[in-house]
């Protein structure tokens, strides 16, 4: 379970979270806002990303405030940003996939044998060789799903993952995220790849004015910015 136990986090003099305090347990949770109102600096908390600066936030009972454990933290909860750029680090596409692997200091058998696993998965494999940096913007964000995926988190956050990818490319990322075994918290401006899911978190102005199912929040967000 993702606790997040009263929780303030400010950017010099801004508050941007305010007394947040949620336990994160279904299966799909989505993380919805206007520009500005948290959301992101929320997920970025849950895997050690930031460190809050008042409260606490703890994966499986282990807080990010304690750097051995906010590595633990970090190896269970996979995070996905909006812009794969800020992702891949390698110019090869398997490279970049074994690069997490290997400092998991996995054994060359099994970096291979993950690779091999994700490239299939994802219908990557034919670019394992070609240039992370040339993909296209949907080939980049499923590189970006496949690098942390295959690290095997017991957990998947993803901020605004289909925010910059025409239609074709938004409707993949959708059925990959669908097809996670793991509990998933995706922070999403699309609204439709939430619809149905557990729950939504509706953050306004670094709070939490709305947690529901997704036709009571969703309906609660729409009037909130009409």
């Amino acid at each position: 379970m993702i606790k997040v136990d009263a929780v303030t986090h400010r950017f010099g003099e801004r508050t941007v979270l305010r007394d947040i305090g949620i336990d994160l347990v279904e299966r799909r949770i989505a993380v919805v806002g206007t520009n500005g109102s948290g959301k992101s600096t929320f997920a970025r908390l849950l895997n050690g990303l930031l460190v809050p600066d008042t409260g606490v936030v703890s994966v499986d009972g282990l807080t990010t405030r304690d750097r051995r454990q906010r590595r633990e933290v970090q190896r269970r909860v996979g995070f996905i940003f909006q812009n794969p750029d800020s992702q891949i680090v390698f110019p090869v596409v398997e490279e970049d996939i074994a690069f997490g692997l290997k400092n998991l200091k996995l054994p060359k058998d099994e970096v291979a044998r993950r690779v091999d696993a994700v490239l299939d998965r994802y219908d990557l494999a034919h670019l394992r060789n070609q240039s992370s940096y040339m993909l296209s913007g949907g080939e980049k964000q499923l590189l970006a799903i496949a690098g942390v995926l295959a690290m095997e988190p017991r957990y998947v956050v993803l901020d605004e993952p289909t925010t910059l990818l025409d239609l074709r490319n938004r409707r993949r990322i959708r059925e990959v995220i669908a097809a996670l075994e793991q509990p998933v918290v995706l922070v999403s401006h699309d609204l439709d790849i939430v619809r149905d899911f557990d729950r939504v978190i509706v953050f306004d102005d670094g709070a939490v004015v709305m947690d529901d199912r997704p036709d009571h929040a969703l309906d609660f967000y729409m009037r909130m910015v009409a």
